[in-house]
């Protein structure tokens, strides 16, 4: 099983995620306009899953309103690129710092006590979902799997004295 240890799927600093979207964009000839690179950076500054919403109200200033239908644009599009994935049970983003091969599945470990997401992988998990699917006759377009629970630190937390 592959596993980014700590919490937040994919840490790495905002600046890296910044560099890494502003190259990918660059080599898929696409542009990473000034919006979506504040969506981008306020997602990745959060320290935590952010819905729509709260980044909106983190990029408006007075005088200076950004609606969520924007920020869900740049969303999509972020999420179309490996920039963020959505945490569907939350309807909130987390920054992706590095790319995942065609067809990976992304298993997200949610604490129900601290809010944080950690994110892995599995070749077993894969290959059994992959069996199931195709005795189903199901062709999936992509695959993530969502698990609540308790992380570690929670974990030793209320095993603590």
């Amino acid at each position: 099983m592959h596993r980014h240890e700590g919490h937040d799927a994919c840490h790495a600093g905002t600046g890296d995620i910044l560099a890494r979207a502003e190259a990918l964009c660059r080599e898929r000839g696409l542009q990473f306009t000034p919006l979506r690179r504040e969506v981008l950076e306020a997602v990745a500054e959060a320290g935590k899953a952010q819905g729509a919403y709260d980044i909106a109200e983190r990029l408006s200033a007075p005088g200076k309103r950004v609606a969520p239908v924007s920020v869900y644009r740049a969303l999509d599009f972020l999420m179309d690129q490996g920039l963020v994935h959505r945490i569907a049970s939350r309807n909130a983003f987390i920054p992706c710092a590095h790319g995942h091969a065609p067809g990976e599945g992304v298993i997200f470990l949610i604490c129900r006590t601290c809010g944080g997401v950690d994110e892995a992988s599995s070749e077993e998990v894969e290959g059994s979902l992959g069996r199931t699917l195709e005795r189903a006759g199901f062709t999936p377009t992509h695959s993530i799997l969502e698990v609540e629970g308790d992380c570690g630190t929670c974990r030793q937390r209320k095993l603590a004295p």
